[in-house]
């Protein structure tokens, strides 16, 4: 299978590839510019872009001053843009560029949005500034209450004229663009704000502001806000070198920020010409708009503002070079982020948040005693020291933690020892009770085979040792005045990896229900890196973590023990499928894209073969397998926007529904991909 298969190309995944220009501008020599933007837009097309921004007045420069009522300018300007749009016909990228257009005797700044040969339509500034430095009002003439026209120019069809349209791209139905410029994005409310609410998802700013101290990052905290307030993406780009500096100076700031989130930036005061480029994620700004009711009633609310939008239908680009894969890969770990710095702040944030939730919990109950079952394992290690910090704040003693470890059939030593060192060094008190005589004595009474020696090692095999511990741990914490606090997690809970009822799904505060198997490992990692409750703790918290993730029910077959992957899957990718599925409501084929683009290149790594296997098992067990124990889950805090499943919170879905649209989709997927490598990108 090629690589130009239209599900290995990212634009078929709702996915666009977009690109902000900054050229170094002969002033007032437009025919030159236009050469210098023929020639970016070329280097985006060769990069795979759909969509180039360049700055403001780009065609003559921003900084000609009174040369705008030269004749000779203005009309060497309109040469300039007839270049662009000749050129354009065998260039695949709609290319945005500013240049001066005087129409019933006014000049208007403008942009014209050019692709195919054609002149799309063309956007006059709807601000002026004539503050401080600027003196824009007296050149141009505002053109905020135009309404929309349409303008003859040569052989041309008639081109929309106006500050409200919006460009539908129709082989991109989720690309809605809208154009404003400079100074517009300035004001109280942009005119980008009423594009967004009209449907605009693509914002782009042809821009020149100049350079002074402190511009640069007021500039960023502008684009990501306006970008995240309207759920959209923002393209800015601003004048760099060949600017005038009689006054000024110029950095040629170009910015491509995704709902709120900076994607590329260029390198300011560059002295050549500048083209970066980035992938925006359309699918999911449609997914927020639709999540994010208040953006719809501030639609309702400013409907008549609204109808006063035209909208430009844009023909498909022609041969537009395929792009295999999205750029910047998604990371593997959504839910923890990959900066250091960041990791330990969002693993310090998600740890304070579990330690509140317990904290407050203890003291609403009046109770002073914590009972909790420990295993050995990831999730119980972890939920023993949120139960240690919770008593270290609420200054009781870690004695009033009850910590057990509840042998059963198949417990290996190792995970045993582990448990008593654990509770050893946090100094809780540690007891030991064997669960096997009880469940044998439940086996026997179920008539079971394994009762009667035969080695069944069935379902009911296994939940009967996950609900005996289960129901020793209540019924300790009605002997001792205490409190249950659960151990499972996020993970397991999407999976329905857990025992219903009196099992590892109940408890009576869960403190790890909204947080993953991923984000676990890493606020251990987190906690021994910073010595957490005790330096002694560093070397055990190490073991813990290389232990096999196994609910130890089954005795070792042939010398490998029960492992829980084998069985639900790679919880690094179940992880991955669980984020977008429950932040985005990402459909089938976009994770497995997603994830061949993020997994699918190493050795220790997945094949889309793997992948596709392992997205088959979490849709079954997601939407169909599991909901009925999310639905009467105990109570727990939620921890990031990634979301919990507790029916009172994020999540709320029938209990008896069916996996089959998903896993239909699921059948669909190729099954196998070609490779991947650096060049295809």
């Amino acid at each position: 299978m090629s690589t130009t298969s239209p599900f290995f190309d990212l634009h078929a995944q709702d996915y666009l590839r977009v690109a902000v220009a900054v050229p170094i501008v002969a002033l007032a020599r437009p025919l030159d510019n236009a050469q210098r933007t023929v020639a970016l837009m070329s280097k985006a097309v060769e990069q795979g872009a759909r969509i180039v921004v360049f700055p403001e007045l780009g065609l003559t420069g921003y900084s000609c001053d009174d040369l705008f009522h030269q004749e000779a300018l203005l009309k060497s300007a309109l040469h300039g843009l007839e270049q662009v749009r000749q050129a354009s016909r065998e260039l695949p990228v709609f290319a945005l560029v500013g240049f001066p257009l005087r129409h019933r005797s006014h000049l208007f700044n403008c942009a014209a949005l050019i692709g195919g040969g054609t002149i799309h339509g063309i956007v006059p500034k709807s601000y002026l500034p004539n503050y401080r430095e600027f003196y824009e009002a007296r050149q141009f003439t505002p053109a905020l209450s135009f309404r929309t026209e349409w303008l003859e120019w040569r052989s041309h069809p008639p081109i929309p004229f106006g500050p409200r349209l919006l460009f539908q791209w129709e082989e991109q139905p989720l690309a809605t663009l809208a154009v404003e410029i400079c100074e517009d994005l300035w004001v109280p409310i942009p005119p980008s704000s009423l594009a967004a609410l009209a449907g605009a998802t693509v914002l782009l700013n042809a821009s020149a502001s100049n350079a002074t101290v402190g511009k640069a990052d007021y500039r960023r905290q502008l684009v990501t806000n306006q970008s995240a307030r309207c759920l959209s993406a923002y393209l800015y780009s601003a004048a760099g070198c060949g600017e005038s500096t009689t006054d000024l100076a110029w950095d040629g700031h170009g910015l491509i920020v995704d709902y709120g989130n900076i994607l590329a930036e260029s390198t300011r005061y560059t002295p050549t010409d500048q083209l970066i480029t980035a992938d925006l994620d359309l699918l999911r700004l449609h997914q927020e708009r639709m999540r994010q009711n208040t953006f719809a009633q501030a639609c309702f609310h400013h409907q008549r503002e609204l109808e006063t939008f035209d909208t430009v239908r844009m023909a498909p680009l022609k041969d537009p070079r395929p792009c295999p894969r999205v750029q910047p890969v998604p990371t593997r770990f959504p839910y923890v982020p990959g900066a250091s710095d960041q990791r330990d702040e969002r693993c310090a944030e998600v740890f304070n948040i579990q330690v509140q939730g317990l904290a407050t919990r203890l003291r609403a109950t009046g109770l002073k005693t914590l009972v909790l079952g420990v295993s050995g394992g990831l999730d119980s290690t972890h939920a023993l020291l949120v139960c240690c910090a919770v008593l270290d704040q609420l200054g009781l003693s870690r004695q009033c933690l009850r910590a057990y470890t509840l042998p059963g059939f198949a417990t290996g030593s190792t995970s045993l020892a582990l448990a008593h060192h654990l509770m050893n060094v946090l100094e809780v008190t540690a007891e030991e009770i064997d669960i096997r005589p009880s469940c044998l004595q439940m086996l026997k009474d179920l008539d079971h085979p394994y009762a009667r020696g035969e080695a069944l090692y069935d379902i009911t095999f296994e939940n009967v040792q996950a609900g005996e511990r289960t129901s020793h741990l209540f019924r300790l914490a009605n002997h001792h005045g205490g409190l249950v606090v659960g151990t499972s997690d996020l993970s397991e809970l999407a999976l329905g990896w857990s025992t219903y009822g009196v099992g590892d799904h109940m408890a009576h505060y869960h403190v790890n229900a909204s947080v993953p198997k991923t984000l676990i490992q890493h606020l251990l990692r987190w906690a021994q890196e910073r010595s957490l409750l005790t330096p002694a703790l560093g070397p055990l918290l190490e073991e813990v973590l290389a232990l096999e993730i196994s609910p130890e029910l089954i005795p070792a077959q042939r010398g490998q023990i029960q492992s829980s992957e084998s069985t639900v899957g790679p919880y690094e990718l179940q992880d991955f499928f669980l984020y977008y599925t429950l932040r985005f409501g990402f459909p089938p084929h976009r994770l497995a894209y997603m994830a061949w683009c993020t997994w699918g290149q190493g050795s220790d790594t997945y094949t889309f073969t793997e992948i596709r296997h392992w997205l088959g098992i979490f849709v079954t067990r997601f939407f169909q397998g599991s909901q009925f124990k999310r639905s009467c889950l105990a109570n727990g805090p939620k921890v990031g926007s990634g979301g919990s499943l507790s029916p009172r919170g994020d999540w709320r879905a029938p209990s008896d529904a069916s996996a089959t649209v998903w896993e239909e989709e699921v059948r669909t997927l190729p099954t196998n991909s070609p490779p991947l490598s650096q060049k295809e990108d």
